[in-house]
């Protein structure tokens, strides 16, 4: 099988010849991998473990046409992002600190510019090699989800504030983000031919023990926004819609299952997210990509506890709907832990799973 007819097959709760996979690699972690095993110098690690699923995204950003360095010293550099945003970042630095939103005062939310989502600078990355990236992967277009995305715009804490005190700005400013983000979306799907597969939307709203607000501020905020972007994209004739959060997103499963998601990734363990127990309760009606942990059991445990996890987690696949991975492979998980790994999922990930 391809990776394409392996994944799509899997989505469908067929089986295929085996579990799909789905990892992505810190750049960390492929230095370490390359030093402890030389012989895969020249070797892509998503080739060598069977990697099955690529998300492409274009520049989805509001106005990237705005972009523009500030300020660069030996200390950091100071830019404006496509976002409206002015960000920190610090030699060395992964993450970035928003020191300016696009839209400080709500009184300003209709002099927000957004550039023509067809601008084809937004997609020129992927453009001339998507032919090929087909052929050897599954791919899947990307965009942000309206929490995330709408906050990079107002700033965290604003907007969880305007959630509170101003719903109706809140809701508002939600959809005018979803909109842009539709916009981008079908032009991927239309762009780079990827009906066929779907769109991954990625929208991190939780923490390791809840979402970031109340199901009753989802219901009157973000799941209209959510809603929107799911038929839209089915309507256009995406195949699947996978939403992507990290954290424990469960109190607000059996909404995105009336929503239209197909399936969710990353499915974290730490968060209290296990892929048997919600196989158990939603059988048929969830694809379930992920479930493997990064955070203790690849990190720091034994041998042991691997195989059993990794079993556990392949169980939930019998009759399909499982894509197996974790959230990332970084520096803390070791390359003997990770190979083990992948010898557990190619010895006891095929179908039919008769252990």
């Amino acid at each position: 099988m391809t990776s394409q007819e392996r994944v799509m097959t899997a989505l469908d709760f067929g089986t295929p010849d085996r579990v799909p996979r789905f990892d992505e690699f810190w750049p960390e972690w492929v230095t370490l991998w390359r030093r402890e095993r030389p012989q895969y110098a020249d070797v892509n690690p998503r080739e060598r473990y069977g990697i099955d699923i690529q998300i492409v995204v274009g520049d989805e950003s509001i106005a990237p046409s705005r972009a523009e360095t500030l300020e660069e010293t030996a200390a950091g550099v100071l830019r404006r992002d496509g976002w409206g945003r002015v960000v920190r970042t610090i030699p060395g630095g992964y993450f970035y600190e928003q020191v300016e939103n696009a839209l400080e005062d709500k009184r300003d939310l209709d002099k927000l510019h957004f550039d023509p989502p067809d601008m084809a600078s937004r997609y020129q990355s992927y453009d001339a090699g998507m032919p090929a990236l087909k052929e050897r992967t599954c791919v899947f277009a990307k965009t942000g989800g309206p929490f995330i995305r709408t906050y990079f715009v107002r700033g965290e804490v604003n907007y969880l504030m305007d959630m509170v005190q101003d719903p109706a700005f809140a809701a508002e400013l939600t959809m005018r983000i979803a909109d842009h983000l539709i916009a981008v979306g079908l032009e991927e799907l239309r762009r780079w031919d990827l009906y066929d597969t779907g769109v991954w939307i990625f929208d991190d709203m939780a923490s390791a023990q809840s979402p970031m607000f109340s199901p009753q501020t989802a219901e009157a905020i973000l799941v209209p926004a959510w809603a929107k972007m799911v038929s839209t994209f089915k309507a256009a004739g995406a195949r699947k819609v996978i939403l992507h959060s990290d954290g424990n997103i469960g109190p607000l499963l059996d909404r995105f299952i009336d929503i239209g998601f197909d399936g969710i990734n990353p499915v974290e363990p730490n968060a209290g997210l296990s892929v048997a127990a919600l196989r158990e309760r939603y059988g048929h009606r969830l694809a379930l990509l992920g479930g493997i942990c990064n955070n203790q059991i690849l990190p720091r445990g034994s041998r042991e506890q691997i195989r059993q996890h990794t079993l556990e987690v392949l169980s939930a696949g019998r009759e399909g709907g499982l894509v197996i991975g974790t959230h990332s492979i970084g520096p803390d998980i070791p390359v003997e832990s990770y190979e083990y790994y992948h010898e557990l999922i190619e010895e006891y990930g095929r179908y039919p799973m008769g252990w």
